[in-house]
């Protein structure tokens, strides 16, 4: 495992992180969950990503059981604030109420005094920013967190964001958004706002809802019990790539892939870690061997040929303005 610094802050964490977003308390028994952590710490995964809102908050209790016992030092926890969690009106969202209350309970179910990362999970335009920034002020200042994150805000909103938190004087350094050779929305202008304000990437699925691994093939109905089909969550994401020309063209890095001497897994995460702004990238995994396979892609340096060549194949298919991303989207195989 290789390891950067999170944006300019003085905290490692590791290239590849693990996330639980449709894994742990919904799509995964416990079981599993669990031994899926315990591959990445094999792996020398440090960095692990949830958050408040994933399987209805179950997510968190289920990694909090999966790290106890561990050295609470030798990791990094990242979690989230935004999507409900409740039913009430303010059970959702990024004022102080909801944020203070939230902050409690993630602690709670990850069985920790303290997160690593804390991250508004979107943008709330409900609520000032000022308020917002307040209320992630005091729980840095408390010891709650160490650092703050945004994740899926714009370059204007981090910009906002992040000179608020500066007259604050708690740390902004992390982003979170969707990133893969297939999805490239942040490359125009957040990661260049994020270049200049020393903050960095921790990027979810950067193998396109497994898109990128090539199990979806030209022509053929998604494999029984891949993502594709799971109505528990995913495949909504997924439909916009069941496309024929599209996964002709991921069928195309096949032997890239092989002539690289990696999985097309591997090679689609080592693709986002060849960005210098990607701090780390968010792997999930339904089984142990998943996690071991993908942690391999940490430390991969694509030389300038292959990146070459994955650009020739996958540009025309990939989608790189905001104002596309609801075009062509067919409706689910």
């Amino acid at each position: 495992m290789e390891y950067r610094h999170l944006g300019r802050s003085g905290l490692f964490i590791s290239e590849i992180a693990y996330g639980n977003w449709l894994t742990h308390g919904s799509q995964v028994e416990e079981d599993a969950a669990t031994a899926c952590v315990r591959a990445a710490l094999d792996a020398g995964i440090t960095t692990f990503d949830t958050a408040d809102t994933y399987a209805q908050t179950r997510a968190e209790s289920v990694l909090g059981r999966a790290l106890k016992g561990e050295r609470r030092e030798g990791l990094e926890i990242l979690t989230k604030v935004f999507w409900p969690t409740g039913p009430g009106l303010n059970d959702r969202g990024l004022s102080r109420k909801h944020i203070a209350e939230s902050i409690e309970g993630s602690l709670r179910r990850l069985q920790t005094d303290h997160v690593d990362v804390y991250q508004a999970h979107r943008f709330d335009v409900s609520t000032p920013l000022e308020e917002t920034m307040e209320a992630f002020a005091d729980v840095v200042h408390s010891g709650k967190a160490h650092y703050i994150g945004v994740s899926e805000w714009t370059s204007d909103q981090i910009r906002r964001g992040h000179a608020l938190a500066r007259e604050l004087r708690i740390p902004m350094v992390s982003n979170q958004p969707q990133y893969s050779a297939l999805w490239r929305i942040i490359e125009g202008e957040v990661v260049p706002t994020c270049e200049e304000l020393g903050m960095g990437q921790v990027v979810f699925s950067p193998i396109a809802q497994g898109v990128l691994t090539g199990k979806y093939k030209p022509g053929q109905l998604p494999p029984e019990g891949s993502r594709a089909t799971d109505g528990k969550g995913g495949s909504d994401m997924i439909s916009r790539w069941m496309r024929d020309e599209l996964l002709e063209r991921v069928q195309q890095l096949v032997p890239l892939a092989a002539e690289a001497g990696l999985s097309l897994a591997q090679l689609a995460v080592a693709w986002v870690l060849q960005n210098p702004n990607v701090a780390a990238a968010i792997i999930g995994a339904s089984r142990p061997d998943q996690v071991a396979e993908n942690a391999k892609a940490a430390g991969v340096k694509l030389d300038a040929d292959l990146m070459a060549k994955i650009e020739e194949i996958l540009a025309p298919v990939a989608i790189t303005d905001p104002r596309k991303v609801h075009e062509n989207v067919p409706a689910r195989r």
